[in-house]
């Protein structure tokens, strides 16, 4: 079992405490969204992915409820959570040793199965040795992953797998062969895939939505290669840039046709200081 290293730091370490948070975030959620001008809450089809930050959940867990939302109620066989590698060098690619993640809800059992299947697909599209392309690790430091784990125990029925996956290589070539990987593996299960990334990082306000308009157009476009240009060009600027590119990649291939900005905030809309914020955003993917 992965210890976590951030329960009752980032989020509510007991488990009454932090279902009762997730669950009045998701609940914000439904009611602004439904009562907010525009395209109605509920996507027109079938949920393949989402895009959620990954702040500790005072600052960011409104946004990323926004996007949860979108699959209260789902039931589904695996989630590919994809984010940055915040911490760890070990690799272009990285994933847990564990066999379970635990948060104060419950075990998170990694796919074990689906980690094997996706190494041998990512070993032959890049020519690459299976052990040189996607390492695993213990008590990895890593938020990114974690942080989006109660919100998924809270709305998806139980009995889900994780494929947890850190990219520290953000690249096209990389990213272009994860999301046809994860297509190749989940294709035929009933799987969803979900991209954690925050964007511009301490900036002030206006500069702050400036850079987040300009990444979040390409994201709004379906454009994943789109995505990294922006950050490549540094017009606009997202951690887990290579993580949403891979993550449109694989929801496209998998049958996504339409994707949709469903939040965006900063960290100045939490805490009212507004001299150097983190952004964040929420989209749905059908």
């Amino acid at each position: 079992m992965r210890p976590s290293p951030i329960a009752g730091r980032w989020y509510p370490g007991q488990p009454a405490e932090l279902a009762a948070s997730v669950d009045a975030f998701l609940d914000a959620a439904e009611a602004g969204l439904a009562q907010s001008p525009g395209p109605r809450p509920a996507p027109p089809g079938d949920v393949i992915g989402l895009l959620a930050p990954h702040a500790a959940h005072p600052y960011s867990g409104g946004v990323a409820a926004r996007a949860f939302r979108a699959v209260r109620g789902r039931a589904v066989e695996v989630v590919a959570l994809l984010s940055p590698s915040h911490y760890h060098a070990d690799g272009p690619l990285l994933t847990s040793a564990h066999a379970a993640y635990a948060t104060p809800l419950g075990a998170v059992p990694v796919d074990q199965t689906g980690l094997a299947k996706l190494r041998a697909a990512l070993a032959q599209s890049l020519d690459a040795l299976p052990a040189e392309v996607l390492c695993a690790l213990r008590h990895d430091r890593e938020h990114a992953i974690e942080i989006e784990l109660p919100f998924l125990q809270r709305v998806l029925a139980p009995g889900f797998q994780l494929l947890p996956l850190m990219l520290r290589d953000q690249g096209e070539r990389l990213a272009r062969a994860l999301g046809a990987a994860l297509a190749q593996v989940l294709r035929g299960r009933r799987a969803l895939v979900v991209a954690s990334s925050d964007l511009s990082h301490h900036y002030p306000q206006r500069l702050a939505l400036a850079l987040d308009r300009a990444i979040l157009e390409p994201v709004a476009a379906f454009d994943p290669a789109g995505v990294l240009a922006v950050q490549a060009e540094e017009r606009g600027q997202a951690c887990g840039a290579g993580a949403i590119a891979a993550g449109l990649w694989a929801a496209r291939a998998l049958g996504a046709t339409h994707i949709q900005i469903v939040g965006h905030a900063t960290s100045g809309d939490a805490t009212g200081d507004y001299a150097a914020v983190v952004g964040y955003a929420a989209a749905v993917l059908w």
